[in-house]
């Protein structure tokens, strides 16, 4: 795991040193975003003595721009580790982005960032990065700035595949619409979602199916409701597990947004944290007014994740 560094904490510029870097928000961490730090990597490893340093920001800028219609594929604090769990990375530095800070000027957000005498000796971004006061910097700005100080700028294409781009908005709208294999894909790794237990209504443990009850924030809803298997990490193991997501229309008064059946388990987890990683779609919500074919619909969802997985 890389070292992780908040730049409005006493950071050392020096990090920055002969460092080949690669700069973005990197929602999702997805496969493209990969490539363009995988790219970055490669480089330091030409240069010898180079660290990889990946910069980003401590949150979302949508986060400040579009607020209530924000939709992510990760929470800030799991895209930064994931970051910090790439080979090859050594660093990642973490930027406090304000509304001040967006509103410098292209080359204002760049001295900023960068601290003149502690220029990298390369930064790895994707050609459509855009930066700065009404997002007005472009890559042409960003090489015109680094070629004064020393600093190259390679700009990469978007990484293709099965025919698009990938992009994180792409892997949004699979999710959204339950395609949890193709998303899976284009990120490279399982999609996943962690939220913390609450007590549940008890319907589950009636019937002989008893679920952890979490509500994901809003801004981090992207999958489609539906019946999914996962697998569910709970203190540390991993079970199988059978997923409903979106609220319960069968029950009156359900609130929970992701009910969790984790196979083989047994145990007052509320108040914890569980990671759920979706593998398949399975059905899609329907509600029922009979009990016993709920029942007998759920227990075969449970049979086919127990078999299948």
């Amino acid at each position: 795991m890389a070292a992780t560094y908040n730049v409005d904490e006493g950071f050392d510029y020096a990090l920055f040193d002969h460092a080949c870097c690669a700069f973005g928000v990197f929602d999702g961490v997805h496969a493209g975003h990969r490539f363009i730090i995988g790219e970055a990597a490669a480089a330091s490893g030409r240069l010898g003595g180079s660290r990889c340093v990946v910069v980003t920001f401590d949150r979302d800028p949508d986060e400040l721009f579009a607020h209530g219609s924000l939709r992510k594929l990760m929470s800030n604090e799991a895209r930064i580790r994931a970051l910090a769990s790439l080979p090859h990375v050594d660093a990642v530095a973490v930027l406090p982005f304000t509304r001040e800070f967006a509103a410098l000027a292209p080359d204002d957000f760049l001295e900023q960032t960068f601290d003149s005498a502690h220029v990298p000796a390369a930064l790895h971004v994707g050609f459509d990065v855009r930066f700065g006061a009404r997002a007005a910097g472009t890559v042409d700005d960003l090489a015109a700035w680094g070629a004064s100080r020393g600093m190259s700028v390679m700009s990469h294409d978007l990484l293709v595949l099965d025919g698009a781009p990938v992009t994180s908005t792409r892997i949004r709208k699979l999710l959204s619409k339950g395609l949890i294999k193709q998303a899976n894909a284009l990120l490279g790794a399982r999609y996943t979602a962690l939220g913390t237990v609450h007590p549940g209504r008890g319907e589950g443990t009636d019937m002989g199916f008893a679920t952890a009850n979490l509500n994901v924030p809003e801004e981090l809803r992207v999958l489609g409701d539906g019946v999914y298997a996962a697998y569910a990490h709970v203190r540390g193991a991993r079970y199988k597990a059978a997923v409903n997501v979106g609220v319960a229309p069968t029950f009156e008064g359900a609130t929970a947004n992701m009910e969790v059946h984790i196979l083989d388990f047994a145990g007052d987890i509320v108040g914890e944290q569980v990671e759920v990683e979706f593998v398949e779609w399975l059905r899609p919500m329907k509600k029922f007014d009979d009990v016993d074919v709920l029942i007998k619909t759920v227990m075969g969802n449970i049979n086919w994740v127990r078999d299948n997985l």
